[in-house]
């Protein structure tokens, strides 16, 4: 399997990236997980306007779907367009919220999108096995493991500490988890994670690498991100830029 880093900016778009966006490819088919805001930039550059096959939304918070929304416009008036619909797996409720951002009056998106509602599980996408399941987080939110020739891949999305993380990610090979939050400060509960429980979960869950994600530059430090996480996971650890890119 192959990593792309579309975006991995944290809650609103930062000086050098786009909101969460990942391509994982394996056997030639590509499934983007998110599709946050300026992500739909970063798909030109590294990889193709037209390149996913699917889409997976974790969850409907902006910072990780809205631009699933200006990709309506590229699919239904592409000039040999329009495209047929594009599989997406997302949480219930996606068309009318996609649907609602695009912002016409009784328009759908279901021409651009093939919807599948998510629930806690294992199903395939393209080569893919995948299992998802709920994360600790104020809305409907899912973690996913992808399972693909003996390799395994899980990323947090967004999530507070809780035993489904743990489950999703028991000895992954890469582990593209979030780090939003600064130790030692007072954080609101049940929301993100900081760097040492991004490390304690890599820790209990016996991952081969750590990849810290949805570090917020504005206010947070990424030195005592890496920091903290080291602090409590022994194994290699890395912050994710937009364009880098991972084999798993």
């Amino acid at each position: 399997m192959r990593l792309t880093v579309l975006g991995c900016a944290g809650s609103f778009p930062g000086p050098e990236s786009p909101c969460s966006a990942y391509l994982l490819e394996a056997d030639g088919f590509r499934l983007l997980i998110d599709f946050g805001p300026g992500s739909l930039s970063t798909l030109q550059r590294y990889v193709g306007l037209h390149s996913p096959d699917a889409v997976l939304l974790t969850h409907l918070h902006c910072d990780h779907m809205l631009d699933a929304v200006s990709y309506v416009v590229v699919r239904r008036y592409a000039p040999d367009g329009p495209y047929p619909p594009l599989p997406m797996y997302a949480p219930s409720g996606a068309p009318d919220r996609l649907a609602a951002a695009y912002g016409q009056e009784n328009t759908t998106v279901e021409d651009v999108y093939q919807f599948y509602g998510l629930q806690p599980g294992t199903f395939p996408i393209g080569p893919f096995t995948a299992t998802v399941d709920r994360m600790n987080h104020p809305i409907e939110t899912y973690g996913v493991r992808l399972e693909h020739g003996g390799r395994v891949f899980c990323y947090s999305s967004d999530t507070a500490p809780c035993e489904a993380l743990l489950r999703l990610a028991q000895g992954a090979d890469a582990f593209l988890c979030e780090a939003s939050y600064m130790d030692g400060v007072d954080n609101p509960p049940d929301l993100h994670l900081t760097g040492r429980e991004a490390g304690e979960a890599a820790t209990k869950a016996g991952v081969g690498r750590l990849l810290l994600t949805h570090l917020v530059a504005a206010w947070g430090s990424e030195s005592h991100t890496v920091e903290s996480a080291s602090g409590a996971y022994a194994g290699p650890i890395e912050v994710v830029r937009a364009g880098a890119g991972y084999d798993v």
